[in-house]
C-alpha cells in the first residue's frame, strides 16, 4: 500500500505521544521527519525512531520527500503556519482550533485552496464509532424527540505560569482549547447548527484568559443546548442527549483513549440501562482518513464548511461573554 510521508512541526506533547504512535500504527502513513527551533529536536527524533531532524520549521518545509504536515503549535501561529505549509505544497492537518477567528480560518482555507492542498482541523474525537451509533439511536426514536444536549469538558491546569494556554497572545482559554469540543459535538450529533448563544466565563486576573466558560445555546430547530467548560475543575469529556422517552449518555465523549479506547453509550428509559462498548482509536483513525483523502485525490473539503461553522458560533461565545449578553450567530 502507498503510504503518505508526513513532517512534525513541533517536538509538542500532543505530536510525541499521541500523534506520532498513531501514524505508526497507521497502514497508510509513515513519519519522514521532525522539525523543531533548536538542537533539541535531535533528542525527539531518537527517542521516536524518525530518521530526519530538522532544527527550524522552514527546513523540513523544504523537504521533497515530505508530503504532508501535523501542526500541534500554538493557536496563534496555526495561520502562518498553515499558509508556509501550503505555499511548500505540503498537506496540513492543524490542531483545533484551526484558527482564533472565522476570518482567519477563511485565509488559511482560500490559502491551500489556492496551493492545491488540503487542510483538515484534527478534531479527532468524531472519528470514533460511538458517535455513528449515537446518532443512530436518535434517529431510531428510542428516546423520543430530542430537547436538551449538554456536554461538559474539562481538567485541573495545575502548572500555569508556564502553559501557553494561560497566555492570552497565544490563543489560550478554556474555550479554545476544551470548550471548542462542545460546540462541535453538539452541532455534528444533532446535525443541526446553533442560531444564539449565551456565554458567561471566569476570566482569570492576571493573563485575562477564560479559566471557565458556561453556555446555554439555541439550535435551528428549538433544541437547548449546554455546554461547560475549564481549567479549573476535574477531568471530565462527555456528552448527554435528553429525549421525551429516554437520554443517551457518553462519558468518554472526546477522549475514549483515556479508556481504552473503548467509548460507552448508555442509553437510560424508564426501567431500563443499557450500556454499549464500542471499540476504536482516535488517532490512527484520523491519521488514515486524512491519508486516504491525499492519496485517493478525493480531499476532505467536505469538512471545511463544518470548521469555519463551528469558529462562527467560537466568535460568538466571545462576543457573549464580553457583552454579557445573548448573541447571534453570524
Amino acid at each position: 500500500m502507498n503510504k503518505v510521508t508526513w513532517g512534525i512541526l513541533s517536538t509538542a506533547h500532543i505530536a510525541r505521544t499521541q500523534f506520532i504512535p498513531a501514524i505508526g500504527r497507521a497502514e497508510n502513513a509513515e513519519v519522514a521527519g521532525i522539525s523543531s527551533r533548536g538542537s533539541k529536536v535531535h533528542a525527539a527524533a531518537s527517542e521516536l525512531s524518525i530518521a530526519k531532524a530538522y532544527e527550524s520549521y522552514e527546513e523540513l518545509l523544504e523537504d521533497s520527500d515530505i508530503q504532508a504536515v501535523y501542526i500541534p503549535l500554538p493557536n496563534s501561529l496555526h495561520s502562518e503556519w498553515v499558509a508556509k505549509a501550503a505555499k511548500s505544497g505540503k498537506h496540513v492537518l492543524c490542531e483545533k482550533p484551526l484558527a482564533l477567528n472565522t476570518e482567519e480560518a477563511l485565509s488559511m482555507f482560500q490559502v491551500c485552496r489556492e496551493a492545491d492542498v488540503q487542510l483538515m482541523e484534527a478534531f479527532m474525537y468524531q472519528f470514533h464509532p460511538q458517535h455513528k451509533r449515537v446518532r443512530e439511536i436518535i434517529l431510531s426514536g428510542e428516546i423520543g424527540e430530542v430537547k436538551i444536549f449538554k456536554s461538559s469538558h474539562s481538567f485541573y491546569l495545575a502548572n500555569r505560569d508556564s502553559d501557553i494556554r494561560m497566555v492570552k497572545e497565544m490563543g489560550g482559554g478554556s474555550l479554545y482549547d476544551v470548550g471548542c469540543y462542545s460546540i462541535h459535538a453538539m452541532r455534528t450529533i444533532l446535525n443541526e447548527e446553533p442560531v444564539r448563544v449565551n456565554v458567561i466565563a471566569d476570566i482569570d486576573s492576571e493573563s485575562q484568559v477564560d479559566l471557565s466558560a458556561y453556555g446555554i445555546v439555541k439550535m435551528e430547530s428549538g433544541i437547548t443546548g449546554m455546554f461547560d467548560c475549564s481549567f479549573d475543575a476535574a477531568g471530565r469529556n462527555e456528552y448527554e442527549v435528553i429525549g421525551t422517552e429516554g437520554t443517551i449518555k457518553v462519558p468518554y465523549a472526546f477522549r475514549p483513549d483515556i479508556n481504552g479506547n473503548i467509548g460507552h453509550v448508555i442509553v437510560e428509559k424508564p426501567g431500563s440501562v443499557r450500556t454499549e462498548k464500542i471499540a476504536g482509536d482516535i488517532y490512527r483513525a484520523e491519521v488514515e482518513i486524512f491519508s486516504e483523502a491525499i492519496l485517493s485525490g478525493k480531499g476532505v473539503s467536505h469538512l471545511e464548511a463544518s470548521t469555519i461553522q463551528n469558529m462562527k458560533v467560537i466568535d460568538a461565545c466571545y462576543e457573549s461573554i464580553e457583552k454579557g449578553s445573548s448573541v447571534e450567530v453570524q
